[in-house]
Parts: C-alpha cells; sequence; structure tokens
C-alpha cells in the first residue's frame, strides 16, 4: 500500500528554499525566451532542456527543445547531468 505524500512537509523542506525558488525562476525565464523565439509553442508536449544540467545556465547553446518524455525521463544526479 502506498503512503500518502505529505505536500506541506515537502514544500518546507525542499520548495520553498532560495536556491529552489531561483532554479524554478530560471527554468520559467529558459521556456518564455522559448516561446517568444517561436522555438516552442504554449501547450505543446515539449520542455526546455538544459544540456548540462545547470537551470540557471540559460545561455542559447545549452538550451534544446525536446520531447517531455526524454527530458524528464533523464537521470539526474551528479555524475550523469545530462
Amino acid at each position: 500500500m502506498a503512503t500518502k505524500r505529505n505536500y506541506k512537509k515537502e514544500y518546507k523542506e525542499y520548495h520553498c528554499k532560495k536556491e529552489q525558488k531561483k532554479n524554478r525562476a530560471s527554468r520559467n525565464t529558459a521556456r518564455r525566451r522559448a516561446v517568444a523565439a517561436g522555438k516552442v509553442k504554449k501547450g505543446s508536449c515539449k520542455d526546455v532542456h538544459h544540456k548540462d544540467g545547470n537551470p540557471r545556465n540559460n545561455k542559447k547553446s545549452n538550451l534544446a527543445v525536446v520531447s517531455r518524455k526524454k527530458n524528464r525521463g533523464t537521470l539526474r544526479t551528479k555524475k550523469n547531468k545530462k
């Protein structure tokens, strides 16, 4: 039997941290820039992928538009940043 997620605890311990807020803001900025440049459309099933795994690096050479499955399926560890 699966346990229920404690969203309040999860937010308190992870999502409300300053570093995570900055990372989220940077990912949103990358998405907005890709939409404005016409690389991806709102509502499409595409994600803006940071090639080096650093969400704060929004250089054009570091961003790529990929499918959600490919972007969210990659395991992100310290050894494998891609």
